[in-house]
């Protein structure tokens, strides 16, 4: 299937059928969620080794994406569980309650592999067996605690992340992928506000006029990106797609200012910072890439880039960034 035709089926659908709905497009089975149609995979059978593959997959990926020394070994839980208790700094409780996580999570993932070894060896595991009460114990914490986290921008909590695996692990590989492709489309739907909000308040800044094409082709590639796995043989087309075209857009030079005659017919388009116009298009492919990249939702970040995009075509320029006084 070529690019355009991928990303044909990946944009809003005018006329919507019930979300759920399957429909073979080019040989592609395509499911459609939240306005989109989103590509499906095969599943894999529902085992435990195939369960444990997965949870070690979306726990590499969460430590990928969350902010930095969070991945303590799961030997470490209860020198972790310590250190948070005894905090009474807040910001640092916060920490320390998002290292004791990461700690969980490791802890969990320790309990699979043995589960799965043991099965290998012939023993029956059942839904009541210690061990698997006990990895559902440290899953379920793990994702109470995920709240604390943060995303390495720094700028948002991406709990969605933390509740993956134990969402995989207390339900069949059915109904996990099926989520998937739901918090696939929702996604999109972030992507589509950050380039609508780009376009809207900045592209139509005559300085800003050429940007159009490049941020629908970095939006439409990015949609194609987010839906597709990893595994799929196409994915190494896809990624070069995507990252060239954030590259141009990253490249982007503004047309030369306007004359003083064509300034006195555009006043309001004089006025506007450039600088402040490229550090938000800066700002906005940082955000698709976070969203990409880490494949969920960032709902506070997508709409605090908007309200910024929006204030900066009202007022010419960026809003000033909060001060923090010491103390």
């Amino acid at each position: 299937m070529s690019s355009v035709t991928r990303l044909q089926h990946s944009t809003v659908d005018p006329d919507p059928p019930p979300d759920g709905t399957r429909r073979i497009v080019d040989a592609v089975e395509r499911v459609f969620y939240c306005g989109y149609w989103i590509r499906t995979y095969p599943i894999p059978a529902d085992t435990l080794r195939a369960k444990k593959d997965l949870i070690e997959a979306l726990t590499r990926r969460l430590f990928d994406h969350t902010e930095h020394g969070l991945n303590v070994p799961g030997a470490r839980l209860n020198a972790a569980r310590a250190a948070y208790a005894a905090e009474t700094d807040p910001a640092k409780r916060r920490v320390k309650g998002a290292m004791l996580a990461g700690a969980l999570f490791n802890r969990a993932i320790d309990i699979f592999r043995r589960l799965v070894d043991l099965q290998a060896d012939g023993v029956d595991i059942a839904s009541d067996y210690p061990l698997v009460q006990e990895c559902g114990r440290c899953l379920l914490e793990a994702l109470d605690l995920g709240k604390l986290v943060l995303h390495r921008s720094g700028e948002e909590g991406i709990d969605e992340l933390w509740g993956e695996p134990f969402r995989l692990f207390s339900s069949s590989l059915e109904a996990f992928y099926e989520l998937r492709y739901v918090k696939t489309a929702m996604a999109m739907r972030d992507i589509d506000a950050i380039a609508e909000g780009l376009l809207a308040n900045v592209g139509d800044i005559p300085v800003f006029a050429a940007i159009r094409p490049l941020v629908l082709e970095f939006a439409a590639t990015a949609r194609v990106k987010i839906e597709m796995f990893r595994s799929d043989p196409e994915i190494f087309d896809v990624w070069a797609e995507f990252t060239t075209a954030g590259d141009r857009l990253a490249g982007f030079a503004p047309a030369p200012p306007v004359s003083d005659a064509e300034s006195q017919r555009s006043p309001a388009a004089h006025a506007h910072s450039v600088d402040d116009g490229l550090q938000l298009i800066r700002n906005g492919r940082a955000l698709v890439f976070y969203i990409v990249r880490a494949r969920t939702s960032m709902p506070k970040s997508t709409r605090e880039f908007v309200e910024r995009c929006a204030f900066y075509r009202q007022n010419g320029r960026l809003p000033a960034m909060p001060v923090v006084l010491p103390g």
